[in-house]
């Protein structure tokens, strides 16, 4: 079997447990689904935020440098205009000439073998051309023109220019858009960073590969303004921090990668800009991002807005814009990443079993707490003891008594969960439990005081 075919069964394999065991389903799938949405069940949701909170003491609430900001959705539209993403936020549209679905075209150039970096519209329409690319159904494609992938509205009761807005693609302009207001307010010493966590909506062409790619989904962002003299040396600090997130992930250090981006290819506000990838199961595929924003923004603010963006160096008359350095993180794809890297499967006792490696301080359930039978009484209630206690101390605990312990097992190894309690008949004598470990599948026991 190829290692592409390997790699396709494994991440099915994560899709159908992600939905089987409660963690993603497709958005509106009840009535048919909307492509590119997607919603978190209880196991999902948990993990998502256990990710996002780790993230928010990683980088705000353990650091004195970091100040925390949730800005509005929708935002004026000068901020869009100013920021070129009315005139730049594009994608690359091919429109299957039959049936008139849209796909994006440097997606399909890449998937018949062919380099896209670089090329212009006309570029790919001639590719496509001579190269008979076809659409996914086999059909003739048109001329590549480009789309604004903004999902546009209107604020009020008039649909008018002035009442227009979008949702917000990216979390970044908030962030630029208060970095007055937080100076004003706070007046902190350089170097420092604004941190936000939120929606962004982008109407993709094509959303694909499960919940890498899709409309709408949540960002972790930094602005990190620096005295620009300072750049390099804060730039390499920032790599580091990143290879730190990645490993309170549990990802493998083997499968995250730097890729240095050239200039050809770097956004046209970046200086320098490294991506790193992780290994998923679709492929080696970007992760986050860090770039050097330089004073782009700022000085698009100042311009645009007629504000003065400067920063008065403490006890002297120096004043600059500053510049920034910018750790882009997805949400989603973290949580795909450590699912992938979660997955496991292997046997017991001569039986196959899958089981999600999760990390404890991430695991959507630390405990699952059963008694032995669950047709006794004096079990049932003395697992209900060992509960309560758990329950409060640790809050990610779930009770568990459908099916017999083996299947009890081969669920919670499924959902990640690193410890099975169980409550059986020598309890009631001895005030000890027994505890399964997922990975090891080693049992001991404990007494219930210890726990």
């Amino acid at each position: 079997m190829s290692d592409k075919n390997t790699k396709n069964e494994k991440m099915e394999a994560i899709v159908s447990l992600a939905k089987r065991r409660g963690f993603i389903y497709q958005g509106s799938e009840i009535y048919g689904g909307l492509s590119g949405t997607w919603d978190y069940g209880p196991l999902g949701v948990t993990l998502k935020r256990k990710i996002m909170q780790l993230w928010w003491k990683m980088f705000v609430e353990d650091r004195e440098d970091m100040y925390g900001v949730d800005a509005a959705i929708l935002m004026n539209q000068r901020v869009w205009k100013a920021s070129g993403h009315v005139d730049t936020f594009t994608d690359p549209l091919v429109e299957d000439l039959e049936t008139k679905q849209r796909f994006r075209a440097d997606h399909l150039l890449k998937d018949a073998g062919h380099a896209v970096d670089g090329l212009s519209l006309a570029d790919m329409t001639k590719l496509i051309c001579d190269n008979d690319v076809k659409s996914p159904n086999g059909n003739e494609l048109s001329d590549v023109r480009t789309f604004n992938m903004m999902f546009k509205t209107t604020v009020g009761p008039i649909d008018d220019e002035a009442s227009i807005s979008y949702l917000r693609p990216e979390t970044a302009q908030g962030i630029f858009t208060n970095y007055k207001n937080v100076v004003d307010s706070f007046y902190p010493d350089l170097p420092f960073g604004l941190a936000q966590q939120g929606k962004a909506f982008r109407n993709e062409i094509s959303p694909r590969d499960f919940i890498f790619r899709s409309r709408e989904f949540e960002q972790m962002e930094i602005e990190y303004f620096i005295d620009p003299v300072t750049w390099e040396a804060e730039f390499e600090k920032w790599v580091a921090l990143v290879h730190a997130w990645t490993d309170a992930l549990g990802l493998p250090a083997e499968n995250v990668h730097e890729l240095e981006v050239e200039e050809a290819d770097r956004a046209h506000y970046s200086k320098r800009t490294v991506d790193f990838e992780f290994d998923f199961p679709i492929g080696r595929e970007e992760l986050l991002g860090l770039a050097y924003r330089t004073d782009f923004d700022l000085q698009n603010i100042a311009r645009e807005a007629g504000k003065n963006m400067e920063y008065t160096v403490k006890g002297t008359n120096t004043k600059f814009v500053p510049h920034v350095i910018e750790p882009s993180f997805g949400v989603e794809r973290a949580l795909m990443a450590v699912l992938s890297a979660a997955y496991t499967e292997d046997e017991v006792n001569g039986e196959a079993r899958v089981y999600l490696k999760l990390p404890e301080h991430l695991a959507p359930v630390k405990y699952a707490v059963s008694p032995l039978l669950k047709n006794k009484p004096e079990l049932v209630a003395k697992a209900r003891e060992v509960y309560d206690i758990l329950k409060k101390k640790n809050g990610n605990v779930m009770w568990d008594d459908n099916g017999n312990i083996g299947k009890r097992y081969r669920r919670q190894d499924e959902i990640g969960t690193p410890y099975c309690v169980v409550i059986d008949f020598d309890t009631l004598e001895d005030n000890a439990v027994t505890i399964r470990e997922r990975d090891t599948t080693e049992q001991k026991r404990v007494a219930i005081s210890e726990l």
